[in-house]
């Protein structure tokens, strides 16, 4: 899908070009998506029934006002409204985004199918919230109806009101409630705000639909927020616009991530299979015996939460051990979990990555690297990137990136791409020792970068998974499908024997020139980035049923 550049104001001569001034086209052409069985719905048909109420992603704009100054990266913001609008649909709300990075968004627009009527209605009035500088950009919350919500913020060019005609609200049944995302612009001078919106329930079985719209408020109308909402999805086969298994697949094969290795990775991934067939372990506590592990798992016992009862382990003789902890790149797999997620409006499919051993971290301090003794040392790390894609088109929105104890959303306007015959598919950057995740090369600090204190992340390519190489990539779940688990799935047990340490004494150890001070701050520091749940699999992680946890 190829998207209609906006109109921007002109760049004055000698300066460079926003990145906004260009719209990001992926780099290969969307293939062709499998058909779907489904008469009604389907994924990738242009629009979704939320039961009754029909919506469509408007991904074309007209500029209404920007601004150089402030938001991200100090380059100002753009406000848009969509356009064209097709016939019979409806305006919710308007479009913001930084001007920090290429054109690339939606909002849904909506009309009345239900034949009942009654869904969408006029506002009844408009309240300036804000009028820049220079007299050329004034934002407006709707008044809605009684029984009816705003989903969004307008934008005119004029200080006369919008028409009641421009857009429309939404009957409040067919709403949910909404948060701010990602903040577009701000002005200390005078209180002005404008934020994205998105719902402020997400996961498998939420209903809240992400509109595009955005929040507009300054000191003399606080409490925007609350009279905004999200859309929600109200139909009884709120599933119905998600990938059939062809399309699932297809789109892995489109958009299946390249992760590349640190050159000095000593510890490389592995299929879950040839952990288990080279001496994996299962311990039961009580018992000093241990069980090897059937190949395909079904000997691990389910369910039953992450109790201490049970826990996998390294083979005993140590050649062995040592074998294994290095992992088999050659033989390595990713699996793949597909949910619906933002009301089944778009498809998260999680790409998980089995590491049979996950090496101490390491922390800078100045110009100091210091190995962090056995902190963070664990047997079985689990590592994951989230694809998220389009239900209106399959495009990719946007990706996951696991990192420790959490992660960063990246727009796919901002993504790396393997390119050539790679085409669409991302690139990922597996961190040194931690196997944490990034989108591009090079060292990220987790802490305090004005002190020079933090936790290493070093990236570089050197090896790689190719995830979307031949019997690379399997889905191992899938709901909405009725997709069959595998038995190492159901094992909610840690995947390694749970480490304690007493962290501040193993610092004191490691880092004993530091000054005391610097030690403390390092102690904490440690604690909030790597010390997490332990080396749980997958499906016991919060992300497996709801929204990715950002840090």
């Amino acid at each position: 899908m190829r998207r209609r550049r906006s109109c921007l104001p002109c760049v004055p001569m000698g300066t460079e070009a926003l990145p906004i001034e260009r719209q990001f086209v992926p780099p290969a052409v969307l293939p062709s998506w499998p058909a779907s069985a489904v008469s009604d719905g389907g994924f990738a048909r242009g629009s979704i029934d939320l039961g009754g109420l029909e919506v469509r992603q408007i991904t074309t704009f007209d500029k209404v006002w920007s601004t150089s100054q402030g938001g991200q990266h100090g380059v100002g913001a753009t406000f848009f409204k969509p356009s064209p609008v097709p016939p019979c649909f409806s305006v919710l709300g308007h479009y913001a985004q930084p001007n920090s990075r290429p054109l690339f968004g939606h909002v849904l627009v909506a009309r009345d199918t239900s034949g009942t009527g009654g869904l969408l209605a006029a506002p009844v009035d408009y309240k300036l919230v804000w009028s820049s500088p220079d007299g050329a950009g004034h934002f407006w919350l709707r008044t809605a109806p009684d029984g009816y919500k705003a989903v969004g913020a307008v934008v005119t060019a004029t200080s006369d009101k919008p028409s009641p005609e421009e857009v429309r609200c939404v009957r409040a049944d067919f709403t949910d409630a909404c948060e701010t995302e990602e903040s577009v612009l701000s002005s200390d001078k005078d209180g002005f705000s404008a934020a994205t919106l998105r719902p402020a329930v997400r996961g498998i079985d939420a209903r809240g639909v992400h509109v595009g719209t955005f929040l507009a408020q300054s000191s003399a109308t606080p409490g925007g927020a609350s009279t905004l909402a999200r859309l929600k999805n109200n139909s009884a086969r709120y599933t119905s616009s998600m990938p059939a298994l062809a399309q699932v697949n297809s789109l892995l094969a489109a958009y299946a991530p390249h992760v590349y290795l640190h050159p000095n990775e000593p510890y490389l991934p592995s299929s879950v299979t040839w952990f288990f067939e080279n001496g994996a372990l299962l311990y039961q506590k009580g018992s000093q015996t241990p069980t090897p592990v059937a190949a395909d798992g079904s000997n691990l016992p389910q369910g039953g939460g992450n109790d201490g009862g049970y826990w996998l382990e390294l083979p005993v003789d140590s050649k062995q051990r040592e074998m294994v902890k290095k992992g088999d790149l050659a033989g390595a797999k990713v699996y793949v979990q597909a949910k619906p997620i933002l009301g089944g409006t778009v498809t998260d499919l999680a790409v998980w990555i089995f590491y049979p051993f996950n090496r101490p971290g390491r922390a800078k301090v100045g110009i100091l690297t210091i190995p962090l003794g056995e902190i963070d040392e664990h047997v079985g790390d689990w590592e994951h990137v989230t694809l998220r894609a389009s239900n209106f088109s399959g495009e990719l929105l946007r990706m996951y990136f696991s990192q420790h104890s959490a992660g960063t959303w990246v727009e796919a306007s901002q993504l790396e791409y393997l390119g050539g015959d790679g085409g669409n598919r991302p690139v990922a950057y597996a961190s040194l020792h931690g196997h944490a995740l990034y989108p591009k090369a090079g060292l990220v600090l987790q802490g305090d970068a004005r002190l020079g204190v933090g936790i290493r992340n070093d990236t570089a390519r050197g090896s790689w998974l190719d995830t979307g190489g031949a019997g690379r990539c399997e889905l191992v779940s899938a709901e909405y499908l009725g997709v069959a688990e595998p038995a190492w799935l159901g094992f909610e047990r840690e995947w390694g024997p749970r480490e304690e340490y007493d962290i501040g004494r193993e610092i004191n150890r490691v880092a004993r020139i530091l000054p005391r001070s610097a030690r403390e701050r390092l102690a904490k520091l440690v604690e909030k980035v790597l010390v997490g749940d332990g080396p749980t699999g997958p499906k016991m992680h919060g992300s497996w049923r709801n929204d990715e946890r950002e840090a």
